[in-house]
């Protein structure tokens, strides 16, 4: 129990205030003035003033906070504060700079976490060695048998099982010439993938084509130098986002059910279990939020970074403000649908909770 509390404190803590240093660092690159910049929220244990800054910690650990100068026009300047440094005497494109910084830090946190990890543990990749196969497969009647590791297939080279998979679903049904290696021999065998129904991760149900064979779950880890690794870290950070992102628009076409939404006791319960895996799950699933707080920020919904960065676009386009009272209805709705997301996804994690006790109890 101590070490998930303190794992979900260090994580969504470390991901908010990492995000609010984004803010931070653009608005003070850009000249704004910055009143506060507080790790934690609540009353102040400790603080200490840098220039015009107070740079305080809070009793709350749970992430942070940036107070900018003049966040609002009619808004009276703190002391020793000008009007040139005001957030909202500031150009159009300024503002969303420094608004934008934050949802780019969490990005920016994800690419650095997966880059330190795929330069420490490597790169994994799942051998091309087949665990089993379907009965009655086109696999079961080429003779291919579980042991058997693929070499190519039309020629072509597979050095991992990704790579088998993505030739034999791209197939299109063409028949396949592959090369595997039994018992120190070479064979050659051809087979014909067949179109079946599968399940996609969002649970849709899609064809696909397959030759009926399971991969035998054998790892081999390559080392990777510093700048291969921050590569391999990048398209891994793409592919979690992109996943992220496909999720979300599942979620609006009512492909991924509603009850699949989930809120932070949800993330303190996979904090906490991959906690207790070890530092690199926790770090791992850390990238993982982060992008997630990102995308979230970034949709265009009022209250949002996203809605002020629309905001601030079709400012900069119209050059004029948006109405005041187009402002506020939308700021208000969009509080609104934030308010009716956090109620369904707090009943989605305790619904769940009380489903798993009751599936204890029985």
């Amino acid at each position: 129990m101590i070490i998930t509390i303190v794992s979900v404190i260090l994580v969504l803590g470390g991901l908010i205030f990492f995000h609010e240093l984004g803010h931070f660092l653009v608005a003070r690159w850009l000249g704004m003035g910055v009143s506060t910049f507080s790790l934690g929220f609540g009353p102040k244990i400790w603080g200490r003033t840098r220039g015009k800054t107070e740079y305080r910690l809070s009793a709350v650990p749970l992430g942070g906070y940036v107070a900018l100068v003049g966040e609002e026009e009619d808004a009276e300047l703190p002391e020793g504060f000008t009007k040139e440094e005001s957030f909202s005497h500031r150009p159009p494109w300024q503002r969303l700079l420094v608004v934008a910084a934050g949802p780019l830090a969490n990005i920016l946190l994800a690419w650095l976490l997966c880059w330190g990890l795929a330069y420490v543990k490597g790169e994994a990749d799942i051998l091309p060695d087949i665990g089993g196969i379907e009965a009655d497969s086109p696999a079961a009647a080429a003779g291919l048998r579980a042991g058997d590791t693929v070499l190519s297939i039309n020629g072509a080279p597979v050095p991992d099982w990704n790579v088998l998979s993505e030739r034999i679903t791209g197939s299109q049904g063409t028949p396949l010439t592959m090369v595997v290696t039994r018992d120190g021999v070479e064979r050659a065998v051809t087979v014909k993938p067949r179109s079946v129904m599968r399940k996609t991760i969002f649970g849709e149900e899609k064809p696909l084509w397959q030759v009926g064979i399971r991969a035998s779950g054998q790892m081999r880890y390559r080392d990777l130098g510093f700048f291969s690794a921050a590569v391999a870290g990048a398209q891994r950070t793409w592919d979690m986002g992109s996943l992220i992102w496909q999720g979300m628009v599942k979620l609006v076409q009512r492909v991924v059910p509603l009850d699949q939404v989930g809120g932070p006791i949800m993330i303190a319960q996979m904090v906490g279990q991959q906690a207790q895996e070890g530092l690199s799950n926790v770090l791992a699933l850390t990238a993982l939020i982060s992008i997630n707080l990102a995308i979230l920020n970034l949709l265009p919904i009022p209250v949002l970074d996203g809605g002020h960065i629309l905001f601030f676009a079709l400012e900069t386009v119209m050059r004029r403000p948006l109405s005041p009272r187009i402002r506020a209805v939308t700021t208000q709705a969009g509080f609104v649908f934030l308010i009716g997301l956090m109620v369904l996804a707090t009943f989605n994690d305790v619904w769940r909770i009380i489903k798993n006790f009751g599936g204890l109890g029985g």
